[in-house]
């Protein structure tokens, strides 16, 4: 039977609204279904598409599950935002001191409020292996166009997600890619990964201080991500795992500029508590109503 639900379509990381990641939130996911929850994952054809239900960890203040269109994701990181942005402008929760406790397929994930509009999550622990040698011959036949960092061992990063992060001589080479979705895609399975990111430095007093793209492929076709929570997460794991060797200048945060190619403007900001990684950003609400299925 058709029910009506809470709905929103906020925009995460943008700099104002319709620049950053779109993310669909149901926000009363109870008495939905797996296959229901993916049939409208699939039907938004958004890069994902979140359903809030109640907690079942006692520590967590609701319950989220996160769907592409194609599958379920254990943890993104986009959707932890908007999810928890579009749940406090609804009044669905209030934070505790200024934080919140998303339940997801990670396990629990922190998010810190720091304005009406702007939160940021702690990164989840990842796990980092260097590409295996065989492979690595297959990066630059694939990211045509850039010069890859010959100074950096790309390195597959995983938090639920797995990204194989690439270092690019400049932010310069980051925008100039133009990527073979055949040979992308062969590296991606090679590697076990679910897309690659790839980040550059911006000379001083540039636009932020790191260029930041995210590709993929699906269904044979070369797709980027606007604005990625999990792959700057990610990388900022990498980035702290090496001591920011060469990076120095960032070991207290930074900023991303991500989207660019896409006539985005997305903006992650970037800071270590106690050496942890926090991903932040600004959330807009752009549609708010009800979804009927």
């Amino acid at each position: 039977m058709t029910r009506q639900r809470r709905f929103k379509q906020i925009d995460v990381f943008g700099s104002t609204p319709l620049r950053g990641n779109p993310l669909a939130v149901i926000m009363e996911g109870d008495g939905l279904s797996t296959a229901d929850m993916q049939s409208m994952a699939r039907w938004t054809n958004l890069s994902e598409t979140t359903f809030v239900l109640p907690p079942t960890d006692a520590a967590a203040d609701y319950q989220v599950r996160i769907f592409t269109p194609y599958y379920e994701l254990p943890f993104a990181g986009h959707p932890t935002l908007g999810t928890a942005y579009a749940l406090l402008e609804a009044g669905i929760i209030t934070p505790k001191n200024g934080k919140l406790i998303q339940q997801c397929g990670v396990g629990q994930v922190e998010i810190a409020v720091h304005g009406p509009q702007t939160l940021a999550f702690k990164s989840p622990a990842a796990e980092i292996a260097p590409l295996p040698a065989p492979l690595r011959a297959q990066v630059t036949p694939a990211l045509t166009g850039g010069a890859v960092s010959c100074r950096a061992v790309p390195q597959a990063v995983a938090m639920g997600i797995r990204w194989l992060v690439v270092k690019m001589e400049s932010a310069e080479d980051v925008l100039a890619v133009n990527a073979d979705a055949a040979a992308l895609d062969a590296l991606i399975t090679a590697s076990g990964c679910n897309g690659v990111t790839l980040y550059g430095t911006h000379p001083a007093g540039g636009p932020a201080h790191l260029e930041v793209r995210a590709l993929l492929v699906k269904q044979g076709a070369l797709v980027e991500d606007p604005v990625t929570g999990s792959a700057n997460a990610c990388l900022a794991q990498l980035l702290r795992q090496q001591d920011f060797a060469g990076l120095e200048a960032l070991r207290h945060g930074y900023q991303v500029r991500q989207g660019t190619c896409l006539q985005r403007n997305g903006r992650v900001e970037v800071n270590f508590t106690d050496g942890e990684p926090w991903i932040g950003g600004l959330c807009h609400t752009v549609i708010d109503g009800r979804a009927a299925f």
